[in-house]
């Protein structure tokens, strides 16, 4: 419920705010004890010195495909530290945050298995501030950094299993680097964490309702509001079922989440992909029951429809989704 308030009234700012948790997860996740100690409250700040964190996997060359990442960790022997070589994109919060994690190749010969997550400290050197591209709502803090610094010479072990000077040593069965960065991506929502951004996605849908609904009841054509006309009021009834369907879909992953039940049957990809859908969508179809007016800045819904866009595209895109959702249902 506090993340849906929050992104009512701007998706830009709750989104650094709340992206931090991606960051945390991914310690809480892998981190021993003592990285966890350390780390993660240096992260939030307190209220009186607030901090953000990022979590850093997506690179000019690598989104969906985690296993072409280039970003180099090589261990230095003689300082006893990790030194990482990269270039990294779409992190949210990236170049102004306090704390970095950072998701790098140790062994290239094991593929995706051969990553490993680094934290990377406030003023690490080699670590520059971001390159913010443009981009069509300049208030989503989505930035491009290059990482070219030592972090805690201590990196993320794979499911805590402790790291080997050079290469991780995974799990049996399950200790994937890859899959790793992808989970702690997903378990961001939707593991330990709230929900963040299919949370982020269903603020966009109440809000772009009920300026679609009161619009429609106070503009007058043809003599009477459009909200009588039933090509209106359908849009507008369609639009409501859906964003309540949407609500059930992450409520449900949510609470499988926190009682620590598996997705078996992709239910966090289902809701991933049918909130997003959704967002966009729905937003779309506001800005076309306000008409020429829905294209202005003279009222929000046009805000709504480019923050709204972004959600079919990170932290899974819809088509990742339904790859995931088509792969479950067939085995």
């Amino acid at each position: 419920m506090t993340m849906e308030e929050l992104f009512w009234g701007d998706a830009g700012i709750a989104l650094s705010i709340v992206g931090t948790g991606l960051a945390a997860v991914g310690v809480l996740a892998n981190g021993t004890e003592e990285q966890i100690g350390t780390w993660v409250p240096q992260m939030y700040g307190d209220a009186d010195d607030v901090k953000v964190a990022a979590f850093c996997s997506s690179e000019p060359d690598a989104g969906s495909d985690v296993a072409s990442m280039r970003t180099r960790a090589v261990y230095d022997e003689a300082k006893d530290e990790w030194v990482l070589n990269g270039t990294k994109t779409w992190a949210t919060n990236g170049g102004i945050a306090n704390v970095h994690v950072v998701v790098a190749v140790v062994d290239p010969e094991l593929g995706s298995k051969g990553h490993a997550s680094f934290i990377v400290p406030p003023n690490t050197p080699g670590l520059p501030g971001p390159e913010v591209p443009e981009a069509r709502h300049p208030r989503l803090p989505h930035r491009r950094g290059r990482p070219g610094g030592r972090p805690d010479p201590r990196p993320l072990p794979p499911g805590r299993q402790g790291q080997a000077r050079r290469a991780p040593r995974p799990r049996p069965g399950e200790g994937q680097g890859g899959r790793r960065a992808r989970e702690e991506r997903r378990d961001g929502h939707l593991r330990g964490l709230p929900p963040r951004r299919r949370r982020h996605g269903r603020w966009h849908r109440p809000r772009c309702v009920r300026g679609g609904l009161d619009y429609a009841k106070t503009r007058v054509q043809f003599g009477r509001p459009i909200i009588e006309n039933q090509g209106v009021a359908f849009q507008l009834a369609d639009m409501a079922t859906r964003i309540d369907a949407a609500r059930l879909l992450v409520w449900r992953a949510s609470w499988m989440a926190t009682a620590g039940k598996p997705f078996t049957s992709a239910e966090g990809s289902m809701s991933k992909l049918y909130a997003s859908e959704v967002a966009k969508e729905v937003t779309a179809q506001a800005i076309q029951i306000l008409g020429g007016n829905g294209y202005t800045r003279e009222y929000p819904v046009e805000r709504m429809h480019r923050d709204a866009a972004i959600y079919t595209i990170f932290e899974g895109t819809s088509e990742i989704q339904r790859l995931v959702i088509s792969r479950t249902i067939a085995k």
